[in-house]
């Protein structure tokens, strides 16, 4: 147990890496990353990258509704913003995928800028009918505005590339997505506790307070949107790039609630339970079609019952864990991490 474990200083406090040992466990998890396409075969990889396309996406919506306070129901929508302009950039103006991904991510941006002005006016129930009332807009722009989108018919994306190098297998891409992910971590959990961050947190307190002491609401809370839907940007061009086509299919507003689900399951207010929030909710359902695919072959005559069997056991399994620990997976770790460095103390 370490002993005289106090800080004297609020940067000390804010340290991310908090002792040799935490730097260790991180630079071996790191090499395990790099490793780990070498041992894993297509299939693993796909489910990785989408994993990864998630951690984005779930970070920034964390930024926005458990550190700002802010609820958005509309993120899948500025993902098919971000998703939509990548993919126009690189086959109606053959920009480079290194330009047309940023390039995505900041009109998703300037969508979430526009989209974010009644969060001045409005919050709770409102906003979410206001963010809401966003996802359907840009899904119904996605599906008429056909001399852009090509509508339901989509529009095919080339794979990046380096020069003559493609990114054109689930083994390659990995690493670009393991790359923005990083990144995208790295960027939040600095964002979070920098002034900005503080502001955040101050405004999901008590807005009324945090103007009071001189926190511009219309400053932070644009740009919390912003901020939030750059990463949303972020990752559907990356998403959209690794499937070859966008097709406005791939934006339902039930993928807004998983996105909300991502996070209130991995942790409101902190990265790290988005990262959680994006794992579970993204490998759950497969396991439950394995699960499913398996119970078939057992009882082949119940075949029927079990697709919404699959459905019903998923939303059972996310109110369950809401009810016993409503703090999420991050509460979890932290209370592991609690227990073996008390061990064998209760205190």
């Amino acid at each position: 147990m370490r002993c005289a474990d106090f800080k004297e200083s609020y940067v000390k406090d804010e340290e991310i890496f908090q002792s040799l040992f935490v730097k260790c466990w991180l630079a071996a998890f790191l090499i395990f990353l790099l490793l780990f396409p070498l041992f894993a075969n297509s299939y693993v990889l796909y489910f990785a990258n989408m994993i990864g396309f998630a951690v984005i996406a779930s970070v920034g919506l964390n930024l926005l509704t458990g550190f700002t306070g802010q609820i958005s129901l509309g993120h899948a929508a500025f993902v098919g913003v971000g998703g939509y302009t990548c993919a126009i950039l690189m086959t109606r103006l053959e920009m480079p995928f290194w330009f047309a991904l940023p390039c995505g991510g900041i009109v998703a941006a300037l969508a979430g800028l526009i989209i974010g002005i009644p969060s001045l006016r409005v919050k709770g129930l409102y906003l979410c009918m206001a963010t809401l009332a966003s996802q359907f807009i840009f899904e119904f722009i996605f599906i008429h505005w056909e001399s852009l989108t090509k509508g339901i018919r989509g529009i095919n994306v080339p794979p990046p590339r380096i020069g003559s190098f493609a990114f054109d297998n689930e083994r390659s891409y990995y690493y670009l997505t393991l790359v923005f992910a990083l990144l995208a971590v790295v960027y939040g959990r600095n964002l979070v506790r920098s002034k900005v961050g503080r502001a955040f947190v101050a405004i999901r307190d008590r807005d009324l307070a945090a103007e009071i002491m001189g926190i511009s609401l219309f400053r932070y809370k644009l740009t919390a949107f912003a901020v939030s839907s750059f990463y949303a940007g972020v990752a559907g061009g990356l998403w959209v790039c690794f499937l070859r086509i966008v097709t406005p299919e791939h934006f339902p507003f039930h993928l807004s609630i998983q996105y909300l689900a991502m996070v209130i399951v991995g942790g409101l207010g902190s990265i790290l339970g988005s990262i959680f929030g994006a794992v579970f909710m993204t490998l759950i359902p497969e396991l439950l079609n394995v699960l499913t695919g398996s119970l078939r072959e057992v009882f082949p005559t119940a075949s029927k019952l079990f697709i919404p069997l699959k459905e019903v056991v998923f939303g059972s399994l996310i109110v369950i864990f809401l009810i016993f620990e409503p703090r999420g997976l991050a509460e979890i770790w932290r209370r592991i991490k609690a227990f073996f460095l008390l061990w064998p103390f209760s205190y």
